[in-house]
């Protein structure tokens, strides 16, 4: 088990103010169950008690192998998802099970900076936080990854002056239809199924794969560039199509 008092002090802190933590902002209805896996008791209990008032139903692992067990045995609906765990640590979790399911996935890390955040965003984070960090907020993504993962199963996506027809593979601007590649059309389509997430390259690449035989991730620049001079009002001031400086893209949608 890792020693990292500031985090312990921290769940001491959040279990003396649940009281005034459980406000009456969220109702008490039942709408998503949820797995959190992290290694400090007292932050594990503060957290499941905070999300069970929020209307959550919650489970708790303290370590990687519980986790992998618990997650097997309920099926949760998301993950919130340490990454310095003992016996598996968070990344080979994320990595397993990512083989078998798209469970939503936030990842909980104390690393500050960008290689520990596009380490978990290429083994299949849906989103992280970095610690400390506040249990609104945590409510409040969680609640942001579950409207992002039901938008996955819409055959139509609708974001401003933007249509996207999963199913007929059209894209439509402000009504009027706009001709894209079969690359072009994947990319689209694959980050408009995950709006507000952030994608590295690597990951863009992969997922049109069967689109193209482009090897190159800088090959998503350029399918980007184009992408933008065709669904953008101004190509040069992306409205949904955005950079994350040091990590990748993310498709914007201003509803979630």
């Amino acid at each position: 088990m890792r020693s990292h008092p500031s985090l312990g002090a921290l769940g001491s802190l959040l279990c003396r103010r649940l009281p005034d933590l459980l406000a009456s902002e969220y109702n008490n209805t039942v709408h998503a169950s949820i797995l959190v896996v992290e290694d400090e008791e007292k932050l594990a209990q503060a957290i499941a008690l905070y999300l069970r008032n929020a209307g959550f139903s919650v489970e708790i692992a303290l370590d990687g192998q519980a986790a992998l067990e618990a997650f097997a045995r309920h099926q949760p609906d998301l993950i919130v998802l340490d990454l310095m765990l003992p016996k598996i640590d968070g990344w080979t979790v994320c990595h397993k099970i990512r083989q078998s399911s798209d469970v939503p996935i936030i990842m909980l890390t104390a690393r500050v900076g960008e290689p520990a955040r596009v380490q978990g965003l290429e083994l299949g984070a849906d989103d992280y936080l970095e610690k400390p960090f506040s249990l609104r907020e945590l409510v409040a993504r969680i609640h942001a990854v579950l409207r992002r993962a039901g938008k996955k199963h819409q055959p139509v996506i609708h974001a401003g002056d933007l249509r996207i027809d999963l199913e007929q593979h059209e894209v439509f601007v402000r009504e009027k239809k706009v001709e894209l590649t079969a690359s072009e059309f994947a990319l689209l389509a694959f980050m408009a199924q995950h709006p507000n997430r952030v994608f590295t390259r690597i990951q863009l690449l992969d997922a049109i794969r069967g689109s193209t035989c482009e090897t190159s991730e800088r090959v998503i620049d350029s399918h980007i560039k184009n992408l933008r001079k065709k669904i953008e009002r101004n190509p040069q001031e992306p409205e949904y199509i955005q950079t994350v400086y040091g990590i990748g893209y993310r498709f914007r949608d201003a509803k979630l």
